[in-house]
């Protein structure tokens, strides 16, 4: 109900092109948006979600040092050490291929399990939306609108071969064009 008009450091953007700083190490990319006292230790803090994304271990490495999976893991640690209410997703595993893709689709599900964020994840594959969504919403071409509207209600881990899901895929490719 509150209307946003501008940027807030109460959403983080996590793009499909990486934003991490390849100068800092991944502590020191953790730790990047802690500003102020109220965080108490930030290393500590830092490393706790490096580790829950599955980076203990390599707190001390630099970006130049990590695969492309646990770039993306890096920033999803970065976005989410500062608690914000809303985490945006463009594209974030578009750049992956597709069992690194997989695999982050899973480590985000894991992740939130962990600590409830609310998330808008723009994406052009339907089965990533089905996957990852409870609710999708199909825009219009230019100028856009909310087009249409699914509600997703498979408890995850969800089996994109069920045919619910399936059917689910198909009313929405119609909506689509496709």
């Amino acid at each position: 109900g509150e209307r946003v008009t501008r940027p807030s450091p109460k959403g983080i953007v996590i793009s499909q092109h990486g934003s991490v700083f390849p100068w800092m190490t991944v502590q020191e990319n953790l730790m990047f948006g802690l500003n102020g006292d109220d965080h108490g230790d930030k290393a500590a803090l830092a490393d706790h979600y490096a580790a829950m994304v599955g980076l203990k271990g390599f707190e001390k490495s630099y970006p130049h040092e990590l695969s492309g999976g646990m770039l993306k893991r890096a920033e999803i640690a970065r976005a989410l050490v500062v608690k914000p209410e809303i985490l945006y997703m463009d594209e974030p595993f578009s750049a992956l291929d597709a069992l690194m893709n997989l695999k982050m689709r899973n480590e985000l599900l894991r992740v939130l399990a962990e600590e409830r964020h609310t998330v808008l994840l723009i994406t052009h594959d339907v089965e990533e939306a089905l996957y990852l969504a409870d609710r999708i919403m199909v825009l219009s071409p230019r100028p856009t609108k909310i087009q249409a509207s699914f509600r997703v209600e498979q408890p995850h881990p969800r089996k994109l071969s069920s045919p619910e899901l399936q059917q689910l895929k198909e009313d929405i490719l119609t909506q689509l064009g496709l």
